[in-house]
């Protein structure tokens, strides 16, 4: 896994990289070639980070709440009705008809 210390040390290495650059390139060029690198480098190691947190590889699942430990046919969000405490997928109970609905994330169908 990638620790808080990798990711400090490759962060102050992106900075020394961009303060040598810009001592080699002229003001401009120099500047903008730094601040690209001093953003760049850590988002590609969150990125990568994420994807071998979500089971990596070239295919992503995606991030967000349900993301990561989803199916990827779909999801597995049953709800419960409220009223008469039928399990059942939809906008509306079908056995009473109510909207009132808790969800349940359980996969115990």
């Amino acid at each position: 896994m990638f620790s808080y210390k990798w990711y400090l040390i490759f962060l102050f290495a992106s900075l020394a990289v961009s303060i040598g650059i810009q001592l080699i390139l002229p003001f401009p060029y120099g500047l903008g070639v730094a601040l690209a690198l001093f953003i760049m480098l850590p988002l590609l190691i969150r990125r990568r980070f994420m994807n071998r947190a979500a089971g990596g590889g070239s295919q992503s699942m995606g991030g967000g709440f349900f993301g990561i430990g989803s199916k990827p046919g779909g999801s597995s969000i049953n709800y419960v009705c409220l009223v008469c405490n039928n399990k059942y997928k939809g906008g509306f109970c079908p056995r009473c008809g109510s909207k009132m609905k808790r969800a349940d994330f359980r996969n115990d169908s």
